[in-house]
């Protein structure tokens, strides 16, 4: 029998941050959403330890949003991703997405998003 798994997700993380390929974006920033889910073990017990920290987790998101710019939201959702493998080893299996909802287009658009996910190996 396979250990049991949980998911634990941080969705509507809202940043503002100053990424972009254009010099205004840069110069102002604008509000980013980051939806994060994670496949980890079901813990043991009822302790810290055995499972992730989601608020250890929420600082580095946090950080990395607002600690330096990327052009392309794939390379942020893709550096957000890596960054979060590599801190939480119990991470199994990880899905960032982040979300640009006044994305500059000359259109009406709700929102724009990019997905990357991650697998253990």
């Amino acid at each position: 029998m396979k250990a049991p798994v949980g998911m634990i997700a941080l969705t509507g993380m809202e940043f503002h941050a100053y990424h972009g390929v254009h010099d205004y974006e840069t110069r102002k920033g604008a509000r980013f959403v980051v939806d994060v889910e994670m496949s980890v073990p079901a813990p043991l017990d009822d302790t810290l330890n055995q499972t992730v920290d989601y608020s250890r987790v929420y600082g580095l998101i946090q950080r990395e949003m607002t600690g330096r710019n990327f052009k392309l939201i794939e390379s942020l959702a893709g550096h957000l991703a890596d960054a979060i493998m590599a801190a939480e080893p119990l991470v199994a299996e990880l899905l960032v997405r982040v979300h640009k909802p006044h994305a500059p287009l000359a259109g009406i658009v709700r929102d724009v998003s990019c997905e990357q996910r991650r697998t253990r190996d």
